[in-house]
Formats: C-alpha cells, sequence, structure tokens
C-alpha cells in the first residue's frame, strides 16, 4: 500500500559561507518552532593560502573554491530563491582579483554572491550567537577566521562596537609559521604583531564592558576538544591556552605535531590561531571565554526565519523536544519547580551558580526523554538522544552536563557519565544531581497537589529534606524511595537525611 503525501511541507532554508579557511553550506527547516539542520557541508579550501605578497589571489585556490561549489549548486536546485543567502568574507574582500572568482561562482551556483564588509561580518557573527548562545546579555564576541579575526561587544540581539582586523589563522600561518617550526620565537612574532593591532581597541571595548566573553571559532573549538581529550575541565583560560603552547612548542615542528585532543584536520593552522587567541586574553584582560552556539552562518540563518528574536533560544530548543519525543510537560515543569525551591534554599551553602542551576532545570524538563523508546532502559535512551540532538542554546560542555543529570535522574548512579562532564566540577555536578533526583521522587504521584510545606537544608556534603509528617504517614511509596535514596547518594558521598517538620 502507497503512503499518502503530505500535501505540504516546511520550506528548506539554505546559508552558505565563503570563508577564508573553509566554505561552508548549511541547510535546514523549521520543526515545532526549532531549527532542524537538514544538511551541513564544510569544505577544507584554505582560500587564504592562495593570496600572494600583492593580495593576488592565485588559480590554484580558486580552483579549489570553484570545485567546491560545484557540490554546493548541485543541492541548491530544489530551494526556494528567497530562502537562500551566500555570502564571501575576508580572503575574497582582499583579492584584488576577487571578481573573477565571484562572477565565475555565481555562474556555478545561479545565485547572487554578496561580498560582505568586515562589520556586516562582525554583525552576523554576533546575531548568530545571540540567536542560539545563553549567556550573560553583555557579551564580548570573539571569531578568529583564516584571513580577519572580529571581535564585537553587544547586548541582546544589539552589536554595540565592531571590530575586522586583518589577521588570521591561515594568513599569522603563513607569515610566523610557514616553515614548519612551532618555536617559541615564532610565537613571540605572531603575538607581538596581534598585540600591535589589538591595543588601539581596548579602551573603547572596556567602555563599553561586557560580563561574558564568548568564541565561535575553529581554534576556539580546538583548544576545547583538546582539554577534553586531556581530561580538564572545558575552560577556555590564559593559564591551558599557555599550557597547550608549550605542548606544541614541545613538538618542534608542525610535521610532527602530536598533542592529544587535537585533530588531525585541525593542525596546519592551530598555531597561529593560538598565537592570535593568547594575544587577545592578554591585551584585554580576560579570565575566561566559553564556546557560544553559532557564528556567521547562524547569524543570517536566524534572520531569514521567521519571528526568531520573540522566543529564546534555549526555551525553543526545550519545547521542540517536548513535542518531538512527546514528553508529559506538566510534569516536566512540576519536577523542575520543586528543583528549583531546591537549589534556591541550598545554593548558597553548596555554591551553586545560576549556570549551574539552568542547567538543572533542562534536566528536570527533559529528564523523561528517553520514555518514547521504552521504560527499561530510558535512561540510556536519554543520554543517546541528548549526546546527537542539535540542542541549540547549549554548548557541547553544557551538552555534557545536561546527559550527566538525565543519566542520573533516578536509581543506580552512573559515576562515569559524571566523569565525563567537562563543565564544572564534579561535586558540584554531584550536588545539582541529587536535587534532580529528589525533585524526581516529590514528584512522583504526577498530580498537581503541592505539598503543605517541604524545605531543604545543605551544610558541607550532608543536605537535609524536611516533610509534614502527615505528608510520610499518606506516602509510604515516597517515603521508600527516599530512604532508598539515601543509600544512592552515600555512594557520591552525600549524606542525605529525612526528617519531619
Amino acid at each position: 500500500m502507497l503512503a499518502s503525501v503530505p500535501s505540504c511541507s516546511q520550506p528548506l532554508y539554505a546559508v552558505i559561507d565563503l570563508g577564508s579557511n573553509s566554505f561552508h553550506m548549511l541547510i535546514t527547516r523549521l520543526v515545532a518552532d526549532s531549527v532542524q539542520v537538514v544538511d551541513k557541508v564544510k569544505r577544507k579550501v584554505r582560500l587564504a593560502a592562495g593570496l600572494d605578497e600583492n593580495n593576488i589571489l592565485d588559480q590554484d585556490a580558486m580552483a579549489r573554491g570553484w570545485e567546491c561549489l560545484s557540490f554546493f549548486a548541485e543541492r541548491l536546485q530544489d530551494i526556494p530563491t528567497e530562502n537562500i543567502k551566500i555570502v564571501a568574507t575576508a580572503t575574497l574582500r582582499l583579492a584584488v582579483n576577487s571578481k573573477d572568482f565571484i562572477s565565475k561562482a555565481e555562474s556555478m551556483l545561479g545565485y547572487k554572491i554578496e561580498l560582505i564588509s568586515g562589520e556586516q561580518e562582525a554583525h552576523h557573527i554576533y546575531l548568530g550567537v545571540a540567536h542560539t548562545t545563553c549567556s550573560a546579555d553583555k557579551r564580548l564576541v570573539i571569531d578568529i577566521g583564516g584571513a580577519s579575526t572580529e571581535l564585537i561587544v553587544g547586548s541582546g540581539f544589539t552589536a554595540q562596537k565592531v571590530c575586522s582586523l586583518d589577521m588570521g589563522c591561515v594568513t599569522f600561518n603563513n607569515e610566523f609559521f610557514a616553515n614548519g617550526q612551532l618555536s617559541a620565537a615564532a610565537f613571540a612574532k605572531a603575538s607581538n604583531k596581534a598585540n600591535t593591532l589589538l591595543t588601539p581597541l581596548v579602551g573603547d571595548y572596556q567602555r563599553l564592558g561586557w560580563d561574558t566573553a564568548l568564541g565561535v571559532s575553529g581554534t576556539l573549538q580546538a583548544v576545547a576538544e583538546v582539554l577534553t581529550a586531556q581530561a580538564k575541565v572545558q575552560k577556555i583560560t590564559l593559564s591551558n591556552l599557555l599550557d597547550i603552547q608549550q605542548q606544541l612548542i614541545a613538538c618542534k615542528n608542525i610535521n610532527q605535531l602530536d598533542i592529544v585532543g587535537l585533530q588531525a584536520e585541525r593542525k596546519p593552522v592551530f598555531a597561529s590561531g593560538l598565537a592570535i587567541l593568547i594575544a587577545i586574553f592578554k591585551v584585554f584582560g580576560l579570565s575566561e571565554v566559553q564556546i557560544a552556539g553559532g557564528a556567521i552562518r547562524e547569524g543570517i540563518l536566524y534572520e531569514l526565519l521567521p519571528n526568531m528574536r520573540n522566543v529564546n533560544i534555549r526555551y525553543r530548543t526545550l519545547l521542540g523536544l517536548i513535542e518531538r519525543f512527546s514528553i508529559d510537560e506538566r510534569h516536566a515543569y512540576r519536577v523542575a519547580n520543586i528543583a528549583d525551591k531546591a537549589f534556591a534554599a541550598v545554593r548558597v551553602n553548596w555554591q551553586l551558580n545560576s549556570d549551574l542551576g539552568s542547567i538543572l532545570q533542562s534536566a528536570c524538563v527533559l529528564h523523561e526523554i528517553g520514555l518514547l523508546l521504552e521504560f527499561k532502559n530510558n535512561k540510556k535512551h536519554a543520554a543517546y538522544i541528548l549526546n546527537n540532538a542539535d540542542l541549540a542554546g547549549f554548548s557541547n560542555a553544557e551538552r555534557s552536563l545536561l546527559i550527566a543529570l538525565v543519566s542520573n535522574y533516578k536509581t543506580d548512579i552512573n559515576h562515569q557519565a559524571i566523569q565525563q562532564q567537562c563543565l564544572t566540577s564534579n561535586i558540584l555536578v554531584v550536588r545539582a544531581m541529587a536535587i534532580l533526583r529528589l525533585a524526581v521522587i516529590l514528584a512522583k504521584r504526577r498530580t498537581d497537589d503541592e505539598l503543605a510545606q517541604y524545605d531543604f537544608k545543605a551544610d558541607g556534603n550532608g543536605l537535609c529534606l524536611l516533610l509534614p509528617q502527615q505528608f510520610i504517614d499518606h506516602h509510604p511509596l515516597i517515603f521508600a524511595n527516599l530512604k532508598q535514596e539515601v543509600a544512592h547518594l552515600a555512594r557520591v558521598n552525600i549524606q542525605l537525611t529525612v526528617q519531619a517538620l
């Protein structure tokens, strides 16, 4: 029997970014008010490597770009013209013969290519972060590209100060690491030039100020991967960057570059990108940079889509997952409300911060996501889903913490999931996990009847749950679960006591 054909489907949207290091194509559609990636293609074209001292783009580099675009062209054929946006960035801004490349590229693609300015690129990058990353409202955004570096300070969806500098990981590699030598002298020369370009900007940026610094480049992603592979908390700090720099110097040559966690495709331009990033840390006095969820492509895409500025990105992601995986929304937020009260009661004594509280709330909402597949192994299914789903609004480190919590919302504790998270210390994860597990137990009846009175207290590794005696007497199953929980939490050094008010 033939399946019926739906009368209509959600339209596709495509964004192509002709970057200095890589060409990217992103194809998406809207599903349950959230963005679903349908296709994503990335090709290491290394266009900037084809620029000579006179900024003439050589034929080999152009040929690599055209070959890539021939693949992209096939994919664009069935997408509405108004849903397609193609931009070219730093290398094609610099190349004196860029018109030769763009003219043939437009003929191959059948669409107009917009050669955007550095400031336009910076605005798109900022919007990509604003649409896809949950963070403090005032942000410093950093993007180290192949031929340019963008620095933006903004608030909400408004970029207040933007700058695009002619320095990037490909151009700096050609200038300072062309012989492949990974020496302290080469790093010093690269950082000194970056310092010279960055220093005039500092005053204006610091006057505007920011609450958090976010990075979106391949260099920052590579640093995060190295930290994770080397079993370090995924915090990008100057100390961690200098440690990685020493690991590179010890390798002596790019051809011998072999440090744990650095992928092969990132090796050719990692040293130059790292030198720029270290200079940014020093000049701007940064203590930490966090990985953001999106960049230029997402900034362009979300502005093409309807009503994307009206809903918080993380909330939109949660709503989409609730719908797609048939989560009992009312119960999810019932658990979240109990956890929120517990978190507020113990956060000071347990040194919990608002970022951890936000991930805990998301874990409460998603803790039953695996039930759609089956009950018995639902925690394992939940971990798989969250590890593989598009989670706009969550960084990779935040995803790892979310998985650690949801994998441990009840019964036996999965220590491996806790150890694999890379956002914060394990003791804070265990404390957040204890709150989630108790909230799930207290909401076990799945009704909106509120407890007459209950409270939480924390002191060191101790956690006390205070319940009305009447509630304990009338809910023997819940009380039995709480007594079992005393044993479970003791295995992670949390001393739970349950007392009557």
